[in-house]
């Protein structure tokens, strides 16, 4: 490279993140070929548009890419038949041209949300996210947030009261997903909480695609109208999002001539975005075409058994952990009860190699930029082969370090 100075940034990191145990549970090490195909030629392609409809020329394997990409992500979730062949004939369709998933999300939102309605979320005190409707995001300004969120004495989410929420609000959608809930969502109960509230279902699976994937967690697909997911997470993949969504009519418009896969891919292009990152999408086929190797479920078999490991050994430490353990790759450790501060416990970790995140824990009292607890993930450790022994030594590690 002759840009000496990006180069020394990029060596520099590259030393950073071989050094340090990386327990963020959103990010991950992705394969060479992931990193070849988004530093490919397709860098400097436009193809704004869809397959076979591009307002620029020169995009014949850009549409074969496309096709492709999206051909991978109806097969790895069992959306198709083994080979694809008759894509048409799938009740899901699938765009895979979203930036990352903020805008994913609010593509969604704006194609099947009218402005000022309610979208009902889990708040981002209690494990949900910016994008499913909080004040300070666009989404929040845009629409108005129906928060739910988890049981005090449980910690875990409390179907019954999310239902009788639901039933009195009427939101137009109900938004499941979080990024800092452990434990397994029943997607069939918020059908039910959706269907009550006479709203859509859609399901943001951006933190536990790669579990879906992989056949250690439920998937959405049998009961949302809409899901979502980012790719660069447990699916080791660029950072960029997918879109599933039924082909079927909006709700109550039965004679509508679009169905909601219209609606959203008209909300993405020329909606929201331009054109499509053709590099990123490349990527994303080839992290696609991994998660569906026997090699990938052992891998996510692995995450959730190093994540409990190290929440229980924590635990055995003396560590709260928020409603108990956990059934997936994350779990929040509430610091506070032992007198340090999230941002305290993160800031001390990372100086002793350990990466993790502060994080606000259910009903807490303190501020989101002191809180108090902090998140743990096993995606990334993983990935570079770590298992339970090597758990027992960062749990170890992390008490010594706080205490």
């Amino acid at each position: 490279m002759t840009d000496s100075e990006i180069e020394r940034l990029i060596k520099l990191e590259e030393k950073r993140q071989k050094k340090a145990v990386n327990l963020i549970a959103s990010e991950n090490y992705v394969s060479g070929d992931v990193l070849r195909a988004l530093g490919s030629v397709f860098t400097n392609k436009y193809a704004e548009g869809y397959p076979g409809k591009r307002y620029y020329g020169g995009n014949e394997i850009v549409d074969e890419i496309e096709e492709l990409c999206k051909n991978r992500a109806l097969k790895l979730f069992k959306l198709c038949n083994k080979k694809c062949l008759h894509r048409a004939k799938s009740r899901w369709h699938v765009n895979v041209q979203p930036y990352s998933g903020s805008p994913a999300n609010l593509a969604i939102y704006s194609a099947l949300v009218p402005i000022g309605s309610k979208i009902m979320g889990m708040s981002l005190e209690m494990g949900g996210h910016l994008t499913h409707g909080q004040k300070v995001s666009m989404t929040g300004k845009f629409w108005e947030q129906v928060p739910y969120g988890v049981s005090k004495k449980t910690e875990r989410l409390d179907y019954e009261e999310i239902f009788k929420i639901a039933k009195k609000e009427k939101p137009a959608m109900v938004v499941v997903g979080a990024t800092a809930y452990s434990r397994k969502i029943d997607f069939r109960k918020f059908r039910k909480i959706a269907d009550a509230a006479g709203a859509y279902l859609m399901v943001d699976m951006s933190h536990i695609a790669g579990l879906v994937a992989g056949g250690e967690h439920p998937s959405p697909f049998p009961y949302a109208d809409v899901v979502m997911t980012t790719t660069h997470k447990i699916l080791r993949g660029p950072r960029g999002a997918m879109i599933f969504s039924r082909k079927i009519k909006p709700l109550g418009h039965p004679v509508s001539k679009w169905t909601l896969d219209v609606l959203i891919d008209r909300a993405v292009f020329p909606g929201l975005q331009g054109g499509p990152h053709i590099n990123q999408i490349a990527a994303i086929a080839v992290c696609l075409k991994e998660a569906m190797s026997p090699s990938f479920k052992i891998y996510a078999n692995q995450v959730v058994k190093n994540a409990q490991v190290l929440a229980n050994e924590l635990k055995k430490r003396g560590w709260r952990i928020v409603s108990g353990g956990t059934d997936t790759h994350l779990f929040l450790v509430d610091t506070w009860s032992r007198g340090i501060s999230g941002k305290e416990a993160s800031d001390k970790l990372e100086r002793a190699g350990i990466i993790v995140n502060k994080n606000m824990i259910p009903f807490d009292t303190r501020r989101p930029a002191g809180p108090s607890g902090i998140r743990i993930g096993t995606p990334a450790v993983t990935t570079l082969g770590m298992k339970e022994k090597d758990m027992i030594k960062i749990a170890e590690k992390i008490d010594k370090t706080l205490k």
